[in-house]
């Protein structure tokens, strides 16, 4: 049966994706700003009021994590206090409500993968909106799904780890990164897939916080090696020599960062029945895209 969904923040990575391949699931409508602005309640009531969703997909999100330091409001009203209105929007309707959110509401002392139950500490101003957003759906929201991810880059939507180490590359014949921080990269598409694999299985029973990341851990400084040998095999224009591992102390930024974010995706996989694609094989499907996109 065709449901209506209301996807919020369809400019984004993750948006983007999700527009892409939503179609077969329903009848959507795709908002981002200026029509829509997580700042202002009334303009989130006021589409949803007039939408009157089965689905609302929350993709929208403030994740300038440095910047988030000094704009504390701002990431706040978007993060912490807009997925809250979404979730007592979605109840009064009866709809299900998805919410994306971050590895960065744990501290990063585990020394395994994290599950959903782990105790949640988070060290940024970001970690701490993102945590104040997924306690609000719990309070305010009967069907509600958030999704936890993690170290997030895609072909579309802002810039992300990936298009900048090809741009630095291609500048730059030595590059320094940072070898002490561990996760998993994930490709925007893979959560996008996911979730619209999740859509026709919602249901109250199911609510929750879930874990969705691609397989594989690797260090920032794994990843950019990484990035560099897929680019390379591709033909990408580098001018990248050298990889220099460095550790946090020695690139120090606003925020403090887990060093330590692996997600247990234990949980999900019994749900879609299958467990995520290695980080490396999306990593090389998103570059070979990004050469066509580029030209």
């Amino acid at each position: 049966m065709s449901q209506s969904i209301l996807l919020i923040g369809s400019n984004g990575q993750v948006g983007t994706e999700l527009q892409k391949i939503l179609t077969p699931y329903g009848n959507t409508v795709a908002v981002a700003r200026p029509t829509i602005d997580m700042t202002k309640p009334e303009t989130l009531c006021s589409i949803i009021g007039e939408y009157k969703p089965q689905i609302i997909i929350n993709a929208a999100a403030y994740t300038a994590v440095d910047k988030a330091e000094n704009e504390v409001e701002e990431a706040m009203a978007v993060n912490g206090i807009a997925p809250g209105i979404l979730a007592e929007e979605a109840d009064k309707l009866g709809a299900s409500l998805i919410h994306i959110s971050t590895d960065y509401v744990f501290d990063g002392n585990n020394s395994r993968p994290y599950l959903e139950t782990d105790t949640i500490n988070p060290l940024s101003v970001y970690g701490k909106t993102k945590l104040r957003g997924e306690e609000a759906i719990q309070k305010l929201c009967t069907n509600y799904f958030i999704l936890r991810t993690a170290w997030v880059y895609g072909t579309f939507g802002k810039s992300n780890f990936v298009k900048t180490m090809l741009r630095l590359g291609g500048e730059r014949e030595e590059l320094r990164v940072v070898a002490d921080q561990i996760g998993s990269p994930t490709w925007a598409r893979d959560i996008a897939a996911a979730i619209a694999q999740i859509l026709p299985q919602l249901s109250p029973e199911m609510s929750g916080i879930y874990h969705y990341t691609n397989s594989g851990v690797a260090s920032w400084y794994d990843f950019a090696v990484t990035i560099f040998e897929e680019a390379q095999r591709l033909g990408f224009p580098l001018k990248v020599q050298k990889v220099i591992p460095i550790s946090t102390l020695e690139y120090p930024t606003p925020a403090r960062r887990p060093s330590y974010s692996v997600l247990s995706c234990a949980k999900i996989t019994k749900v879609l029945g299958t467990y995520p694609p290695h980080w490396r094989q999306s990593l090389r499907e998103m570059i070979e895209e990004l050469l066509v996109v580029s030209g």
